[in-house]
């Protein structure tokens, strides 16, 4: 056996009790379930001082929680390729694949905005930000889109409206059904060039 064999092996082992943390976690928090740190320990199968090695607070594993959901919105943005076609058009796809995603992870939406500082929320929205900021500035650049305020603005317009739309689907005033067409239609008013 290499030297490296018992760190790998280590390696992989942590792995797999960060992965089951997780997975743990966003069952707990997609049923309203309790997900205190002893809960998702014990859904998880781990100790809690695993769990602690891992994820030190509470926030951070809401954290890590938050930034696993948005990845899976940001490979389903990949897939929705905002940088073809006409800007309005991959406007829609992107509004689509990202509803998509946060419309399955709505409850720990919800739970991270209710516990994480705006700086945990930002840096989990961090890997989503390039696409949606480069289909905003292909977009102005073709006539698409505004540029009577700045590309960040447009950026913070699309995060607003889709977590407005998902609390009140989360608060039971917006149907399920509902939700993607008013965003659509809200977003892209909003991106309109005048």
């Amino acid at each position: 056996m290499s030297p490296s064999a018992p760190q790998d092996h280590r390696r992989a082992a942590a792995e797999r009790s960060v992965a089951a943390i997780l997975d743990a976690a966003e069952r707990l928090l997609a049923t309203g379930s309790d997900a205190s740190t002893s809960a998702v320990a014990a859904a998880a199968g781990v100790s809690r001082v695993t769990l602690y090695s891992h994820f030190p607070t509470r926030p951070a594993l809401l954290e890590a929680v938050a930034q696993r959901a948005v990845g899976r919105g940001a490979e389903a943005i990949a897939a929705a390729k905002p940088g073809t076609g006409e800007p309005a058009e991959a406007l829609d796809r992107l509004i689509e694949a990202a509803w998509g995603k946060l419309d399955r992870d709505l409850s720990l939406l919800a739970a991270g905005r209710a516990e994480l500082s705006p700086d945990a929320l930002r840096r989990a929205h961090e890997q989503i930000d390039a696409p949606i900021l480069a289909l905003i500035k292909r977009g102005r650049s073709a006539g698409a889109f505004r540029k009577d305020v700045p590309a960040n603005w447009l950026l913070a317009t699309y995060y607003a409206l889709m977590h407005a739309a998902a609390d009140e689907v989360n608060a039971g005033r917006l149907s399920r059904r509902q939700a993607l067409p008013a965003v659509k239609r809200t977003i892209g008013a909003a991106f309109a060039a005048g």
